[in-house]
């Protein structure tokens, strides 16, 4: 949906200095990118509850870290996320994927589209479903305001064919 260079141009933008992932097939393509960027550093984790963790160091220390993971890794960093954003409050912003959202008909009984936005609303985490192209500055916005109320947020990547 977004090239590399859109999305380091958009994060840079922003000024996030950190961007703690763990890449699936759509935000892979992003790696170089995001690597060969002087602006962010690239840290990877080994499991998705790591990313929160390590955002949440990251930004206690004075860093303006992201998280980037796809649902499924949401689902698995649940206790994790409660943690650094609900016990102490973190104002943490995540890009997620959103997995087969743009192919619902190849992938008819894909679970990860049935739990993935009940479960951000179960978490009262803001979130923007980004599903076209022409939806990037959504994620700016979107971080901006979350930034602004010192809050936690997500901007939700549609992913699969369009």
């Amino acid at each position: 949906m977004f090239s590399g260079t859109q999305i380091v141009d958009t994060l840079t933008r922003l000024r996030i200095t950190h961007v703690v992932w763990l890449p699936d097939s759509t935000f892979g393509e992003w790696e170089t990118a995001l690597t060969e960027s002087p602006e962010l550093e690239l840290i990877r984790v080994c499991r998705e509850g790591e990313a929160w963790s390590i955002a949440a160091g990251l930004y206690l220390g004075g860093a303006r870290p992201l998280v980037m993971i796809q649902c499924t890794g949401l689902f698995e960093s649940g206790d994790a996320l409660r943690n650094a954003i609900f016990d102490y409050g973190l104002p943490l912003f995540a890009v997620i994927g959103y997995r087969s959202y743009l192919n619902q008909d190849a992938i008819p009984n894909d679970s990860a589209r049935v739990f993935t936005e009940p479960i951000l609303k179960a978490w009262g985490l803001p979130y923007r479903l980004i599903d076209s192209p022409d939806q990037l500055s959504e994620l700016s916005e979107h971080y901006k305001q979350c930034a602004q109320d010192r809050k936690p947020g997500v901007a939700l990547i549609a992913e699969g064919r369009m």
